[in-house]
């Protein structure tokens, strides 16, 4: 089977999707949709250019696809030129590596980029195209759906795919309003799965209502909403009284506002730096409270780690967290941009440990049940193949 993702390359969704399928003997090809280094986690990388059609099959590879070097990028202003340019390079990029490469699957991962990438280059192939999956992302269409410079290339991915994925509900249903007819493949983490023992290693040891950190995600740009944390912060002051705020992600508006907030309270408020995941897997496993604020999202992976670890989470309505627990149960769902109310879930969770710890107990169970990484390989893997049978009939 021959296979070529379009995607982030430095993403770590990317990495974990792709990561799940390097054992299983397949050609494995990325056209990367910018051109930066591939994340870590993608190991055994094999760097393409002119040569991509004479490299040859080793298990475990993948292989990176340069694309300025193989057509008309001669000199530096040029590649220059391609690296930065606009959409249309790309797509005669991926036109000429899929009349070439001839796979037999086509993956794009996530629609405004690698999705309208492979949608100009399906619109200029002339011909059979090979089987293609569109993923969706996040908020590709719960959000960009809604905007009006968005909804037509979406429309028209939707219309020219041939097989949709996506890690909510919630976006089944966006996808059929807005098109698709094709076959809706099993909803699963755009991650996959988790390392279920090996994530629980990071789990500080008794009861979850002991531990002394609260975890807010930092995100504050066109989704995120951290900054209304801060103010749910200031209306439950005195619920916050021995327990540190631990800050990671935080954008540059964040980092102020956690530093005048400290200043002003006196409370333990810490801006944790970039770090390894395996850092902040053991920052969430001494987490008596997650906080994870947007307008939109798909199911924050975030989320799931905080919830495998034993945090409780106070999820923002947006993220089809209602998918994975019950509010009041499992943890909060909550409106993104109410501090008030999102104050009052953060008062409860700090008083009720017998709520706090029944919910580590019930999420352990979800995740075990839901996510187990060798169950999710298995489904993707079956996915690849029953795609590749169906298109070889």
């Amino acid at each position: 089977m021959r296979i070529l993702f379009v995607g982030m390359p430095d993403s770590i969704h990317t990495a974990r999707w792709i990561s799940q399928i390097t054992d299983q003997g397949w050609e494995i090809y990325l056209f990367p949709t910018y051109l930066v280094g591939p994340h870590p986690m993608l190991q055994h990388i094999t760097f393409l250019g002119t040569s991509f059609l004479r490299a040859k099959n080793h298990s475990k590879t993948v292989r990176f696809i340069h694309w300025p070097s193989l057509f008309f990028a001669r000199n530096y202003l040029e590649s220059q030129l391609i690296h930065t340019k606009a959409l249309k390079y790309k797509e005669q990029a991926l036109k000429y590596v899929m009349q070439n490469l001839r796979p037999d699957i086509i993956h794009s991962l996530e629609l405004q980029q690698a999705g309208y990438i492979t949608l100009g280059a399906r619109k200029s192939l002339r011909g059979k195209f090979p089987a293609w999956i569109a993923t969706n992302w996040g908020s590709d269409i719960y959000l960009f759906g809604r905007l009006a410079e968005h909804q037509e290339p979406i429309r028209q991915v939707l219309q020219n795919c041939d097989y949709y994925s996506c890690e909510c509900q919630r976006d089944v249903e966006l996808a059929r309003k807005m098109g698709f007819q094709g076959t809706i493949l099993p909803v699963l983490p755009n991650t996959g799965g988790i390392h279920f023992e090996q994530t629980l290693s990071f789990r500080q040891p008794g009861p979850v209502s002991q531990r002394k950190a609260i975890i807010l995600k930092g995100y504050q740009h066109w989704a995120g909403r951290a900054l209304v944390a801060f103010q749910a912060f200031r209306f439950c002051l005195e619920a916050l009284e021995g327990y540190a705020i631990l800050i990671y992600s935080a954008s540059e508006d964040v980092k102020i506002a956690a530093q005048l907030f400290a200043q002003d309270t006196g409370l333990q408020v810490e801006l944790v730096p970039d770090s390894t995941h395996e850092n902040i897997l053991s920052m969430f496993g001494k987490a008596r409270i997650y906080i994870g604020l947007s307008i939109s999202d798909g199911i924050s992976t975030s989320l799931l780690e905080a919830m495998t670890l034993g945090a409780f989470p106070i999820q923002s309505c947006t993220a089809c967290a209602d998918e994975w627990f019950e509010s009041g149960q499992g943890g909060f769902i909550v409106p993104p941009e109410d501090p008030q109310e999102i104050a009052n879930a953060i008062r409860r969770a700090l008083s009720e440990d017998v709520l706090v710890d029944r919910a580590a107990e019930i999420n352990s169970q979800t995740i075990k049940k839901r996510l187990d990484y060798s169950v999710i390989k298995s489904e993707v893997v079956k996915m690849y193949q029953s795609i590749y049978t169906q298109r070889k009939l």
